[in-house]
């Protein structure tokens, strides 16, 4: 199958051509945080007509969007701070009259697992987990090789909304002591602030600090980054026990920018699922991504591909 994706992200929209488990052409253009789905849709409607061009027939097309999305009528069904007027917006039509295209719509972090089960690290299981760790903090849920949906489209989408510290920080979604607010890149920057000895750390020379930053400043042997990184591996570790105990996978699987410090964080969250997870078998393997931020842009496939949008039914 031949078909068009895109991944719809805070600050870039990625769109591309996926052919089986091939990513044949990708590319990316920069949005305004703040941006309205109508602003971008003109300009994404001319890049995925070039593709259609150039690269001929497609099945369909694929989108993955940060927010709640209702796969069974295609339609966004709640945002946070990103494409507000998407909820107003009939894709379906947009797609068929723009492109001539059958539409499918998913959250993004579901479609990344998706990518990652069909072309990824998780190629050899039916039971997974992923999160995805970034701006923010996705989750998704693959039980017996079907997506977890729920009724109301929010099941195991949210864990980035999992509570791991009552007396928090409140976190953008209304929460208190979310994961996100506690360690995801849009918090990090207010957690480090707040840090004892911060201002005595080479963390407060760099203006706007990422992961990126911390892990680097880490390793060098800073002891306030050293600190901060360390209290977001615990709550990132924590998060994934929560995960492991609510949906029992055979592996988890960490995606997003800040894994590009694997080798810090896979062993320091193994580590932490295996003294803390109850299992009456073993414990779940922790892996690493392997399509970076392509992930959902290779869920495209399967995404078309399901047999069925019927929110999965367990027993």
């Amino acid at each position: 199958m031949k078909a068009l994706a895109v991944d719809f992200g805070g600050t870039h929209i990625a769109y591309g051509v996926v052919e089986d488990r091939t990513l044949t052409f990708h590319e990316a253009f920069e949005v305004a945080r703040a941006t309205t789905l109508r602003s971008v849709l003109a300009t994404l409607e001319e890049e995925l007509r070039q593709c259609q061009r150039i690269f001929g027939e497609c099945s369909g097309l694929a989108m993955g969007f940060p927010c709640i999305v209702d796969t069974s009528t295609n339609r966004v069904l709640s945002v946070l701070k990103k494409y507000e007027d998407a909820t107003d917006i009939d894709l379906t039509d947009w797609c068929r009259s723009r492109l001539g295209l059958d539409l499918r719509i998913e959250n993004d972090a579901r479609m990344a697992l998706l990518g990652e089960q069909f072309a990824g690290a998780g190629q050899d299981e039916d039971d997974l987990v992923m999160m995805t760790l970034g701006t923010g903090i996705g989750t998704a849920a693959l039980i017996h090789g079907r997506l977890l949906r729920g009724t109301h489209f929010h099941a195991a989408c949210l864990g980035g909304h999992f509570t791991v510290n009552y007396n928090g920080r409140l976190c953008s979604c209304g929460n208190v002591g979310c994961s996100e607010s506690e360690a995801s890149g849009w918090a990090l920057p207010l957690v480090a602030s707040k840090w004892q000895g911060y201002e005595n750390s080479s963390l407060a020379d760099i203006h706007s600090i990422g992961f990126f930053d911390l892990f680097a400043h880490a390793k060098a042997g800073d002891s306030v980054a050293v600190q901060i990184r360390d209290h977001c591996l615990k709550i990132w570790g924590a998060t994934a026990v929560s995960l492991i105990h609510a949906y029992d996978p055979n592996a988890l699987i960490l995606g997003g920018g800040v894994m590009g410090s694997a080798e810090q964080i896979v062993p320091a969250i193994q580590s932490y699922v295996n003294r803390h997870v109850w299992s009456s078998w073993g414990k779940p393997e922790i892996r690493a991504a392997k399509l970076g931020n392509k992930a959902a842009l290779l869920g495209a496939v399967p995404l078309l591909n399901e047999e069925s949008r019927a929110p999965i039914e367990l027993q």
